[in-house]
């Protein structure tokens, strides 16, 4: 008996660390969303690619839409999101997805999609813990490898989630790593990596995102009335 429960002792020790280090990302995320409002940065590089994505900033309220925003070569893109909903500011008024959808099928511009697929770095910390092997802590970071699945959907950015066709992802791989400072979530770093299907065409990627998290607490923001009409607040 005393033979077995060394192993067991072990493995129950091991399973509790794990899922306690996943307990304190969240606690940490929760700490920045029950905050009045945070402002973020979002940064992404990929892999042999001349094309950069622009940065992307938001700004969200507790309990309230987020305003995101991207700037590239002089033109700044709004979206407003609340939840599963979002809304981009177009010139002809505040578009969802589906409409953005419809006006690229009909020969015009639908920019902004992208964007409606941001969520609140607070809020995606605790989804993407939950796609993770594992999170160990070591020298002030916590890390851990994406499970297979986990990093197919985020290699894909979630595409197809609202109606929409997504690409193919195979041998996907992804891991994650938090910062975390005096209890807070402070920042988080992304990177996945795949072969895409688009169009019958297979393409490697590896994609590295970073997330900052600042003036949490001292965040203002102000959401269009016209922006919460098309979302219905």
């Amino acid at each position: 008996m005393k033979s077995l429960f060394l192993p067991i002792a072990l493995a129950s020790f091991a399973v509790s660390v794990l899922a306690d280090a996943k307990d304190d990302i969240k606690a940490a995320a929760k700490k920045v969303t029950d905050a009045p409002g945070y402002t973020w940065t979002v940064t992404t590089e990929i892999e042999n690619s001349q094309w950069t994505p622009a940065t992307v900033t938001g700004k969200a309220l507790k309990g309230g839409p987020a305003v995101i925003t991207s700037e590239r070569e002089g033109q700044v893109t709004t979206a407003v999101v609340h939840g599963d909903k979002g809304v981009v500011k177009t010139d002809d008024g505040w578009k969802t997805a589906e409409e953005l959808r419809n006006a690229a099928s009909g020969g015009r511009r639908g920019g902004g999609a992208m964007l409606l697929r941001s969520r609140p770095p607070a809020d995606e910390a605790a989804r993407i813990a939950d796609k993770t092997r594992e999170l160990k802590s070591a020298d002030g970071i916590v890390s851990g490898d994406l499970t297979d699945e986990g990093a197919k959907e985020l290699a894909t950015l979630g595409r197809g989630r609202q109606g929409g066709q997504g690409p193919e992802a195979r041998n996907a791989k992804g891991s994650i790593k938090y910062w975390v400072k005096d209890g807070q979530l402070a920042k988080m770093q992304l990177k996945v990596s795949a072969t895409l299907t688009v169009n019958g065409e297979d393409r490697d990627m590896a994609r590295t995102t970073t997330y900052e998290i600042k003036d949490v607490g001292s965040t203002t923001v102000s959401v269009p009335d016209d922006a919460k009409k098309a979302l219905g607040l």
